[in-house]
């Protein structure tokens, strides 16, 4: 019997497709019409010469949803939600900064006019970084708050109080959805009546949550009407609705959705609960089409793109075996610049001192355990090849860009095909190459094909490794075995 399509809304069954290959289609950057010579001149400081293929159809979108200014005047149109998704490393980070900040230089007040929302403090670093060096010498203010710093200073980063009342000291505000509730919540003078772009980077994550209060409270932050005395009430927003002689009398600024992720879901309801208006989709995860015009077959299920340059291998083996894949990998075949995942904070740790008690091999662990300047350390040694073996759980991982690594090991099998997409795609970035290697239980192995097949990932080799290579292992993994019950206890 045919299967039964869920209805897709017109924007997400016909979305603007963006070209997969990034090497092959990059487009020199003033190709793209309409970018601030200043801005140019800060991309090449920074060696970009050329966008990848999604920030080449990006940029020019958001800047033309905001050619009239921020505000929206008289018969002005209010500005299309966008939604982003893109493989890792592809380049989704400039492809909101460059166009954000080129709207908002010429503010005159300083108000919060751009939110971007991140699951995870790294990313959010990560992402302040880059708005700060584009910011550089352009006045506008970026503040980064993640709770890193103590409340109280984040408070005075963000808002000053004068005797006309409160004034912001952030363009732009960078935040984790807790963090930024909480300021919301209880932070005087903070308002985000003047907000002009919300983005929301890993989305499906931030949909998926907890943090479906955090975009609601947000909203609502945005909307409130400030009925104080001495408020501005030229800047009056509604809620989008009828055209009335009221609303079409006083500019507005609206609020834009932005919404990026590699893996954004396609499910309509969770997407209706984000609330969007006429939003266009930006996609390079499709199935190719044949130069007939016929789909290829296993490709119609396409769900989900990998980075160009990635190959996939698996290692069918036992529990006992897995230390010692692991210790084959980097000793005997000398793998260099590792990104080794496993499902828990707990099992990090461990095979972090089993490794360490092994010897030979430079390691380190990085998970929510650690303090921030130790995990921010440990990814600098590990960028500068220092460190060649770094072990991680997803959570601490995801989104993170991590340069060089050459191979991504599945220590353990994830469950979902989400984290086996977020973690092969720290390797192969950005048209680079790198493999890999999921280590799978023998009792997994069927299930864990079938989640790749279901999701139309293609070209997964099986790698089997005979017992004889891991034999001169043993002994000393034994006496590493032993060194770490003691201390243990």
């Amino acid at each position: 019997s045919p299967q039964v399509q869920p209805f897709l809304p017109q924007w997400l069954a016909e979305p603007k497709r963006v070209q997969k290959r990034i090497r092959d289609n990059l487009c020199p950057i003033r190709d793209i019409p309409g970018i601030h010579p200043r801005l140019l001149k800060k991309l090449q400081m920074n060696g970009i010469e050329s966008f990848f293929p999604v920030q080449a159809e990006v940029i020019p979108a958001i800047l033309q949803s905001a050619s009239n200014g921020y505000l929206m005047g008289r018969g002005g149109y209010r500005p299309k939600d966008i939604c982003v998704s893109a493989p890792t490393g592809s380049g989704k980070t400039l492809s909101f900064v460059i166009p954000i900040i080129q709207v908002l230089l010429d503010r005159v007040v300083c108000h919060v006019r751009a939110l971007v929302v991140l699951p995870t403090k790294e990313l959010a670093r990560q992402v302040s970084k880059v708005f700060n060096v584009y910011t550089d010498g352009t006045g506008l203010k970026v503040v980064l708050i993640t709770g890193q710093k103590s409340f109280a200073k984040e408070q005075e980063m963000l808002v000053q109080k004068k005797v006309t009342g409160y004034c912001s000291l952030a363009d732009i505000v960078v935040a984790t959805p807790g963090r930024l509730t909480d300021h919301i919540n209880q932070t005087p003078g903070f308002s985000l009546t003047q907000l002009r772009f919300l983005i929301v980077d890993e989305a499906d994550r931030m949909i998926d949550d907890m943090h479906q209060n955090c975009l609601n409270q947000i909203v609502k932050a945005a909307f409130q009407g400030e009925n104080d005395s001495g408020s501005n009430m030229l800047f009056q927003r509604t809620k989008p609705g009828p055209v009335t002689a009221a609303t079409s009398c006083s500019p507005q600024i609206p609020l834009q959705k932005l919404l990026f992720s590699a893996t954004l879901t396609q499910d309509p309801e969770k997407l209706q609960q984000l609330d969007l208006f006429q939003p266009r989709l930006f996609t390079s995860v499709y199935s190719e089409k044949n130069r007939d015009g016929t789909e290829t077959e296993q490709d119609t299920a396409n769900k989900y793109t990998l980075p160009e340059g990635l190959s996939q291998c698996y290692v069918p083996c036992d529990l006992n075996s897995k230390p010692l894949l692991l210790l084959y990998f980097m000793l005997t075949m000398k793998f260099t610049r590792v990104l080794c995942f496993t499902n828990s904070r707990e099992a990090s740790h461990r095979l972090f001192l089993l490794v360490q008690a092994f010897g030979g091999v430079t390691v380190a662990e990085f998970s929510s355990r650690l303090p921030p300047n130790e995990r921010k350390r440990t990814m600098k040694e590990f960028e500068q090849g220092k460190i060649q073996l770094l072990i991680s759980t997803d959570a601490t991982a995801r989104g993170i860009d991590v340069k060089g690594v050459n191979y991504v090991i599945n220590y353990d099998a994830p469950q979902f095909i989400r984290t086996y997409i977020h973690r092969v795609g720290r390797t192969a970035r950005a048209g680079e190459a790198g493999v890999a290697f999921s280590l799978v239980l023998r009792i997994q192995e069927r299930r864990f094909l079938r989640m790749l097949r279901d999701a139309g990932i293609q070209g997964m080799k099986k790698h089997p490794v005979k017992g004889n290579s891991l034999k001169p292992l043993v002994q000393q993994y034994e006496r590493a075995l032993c060194k770490l019950e003691e201390t243990v206890k």
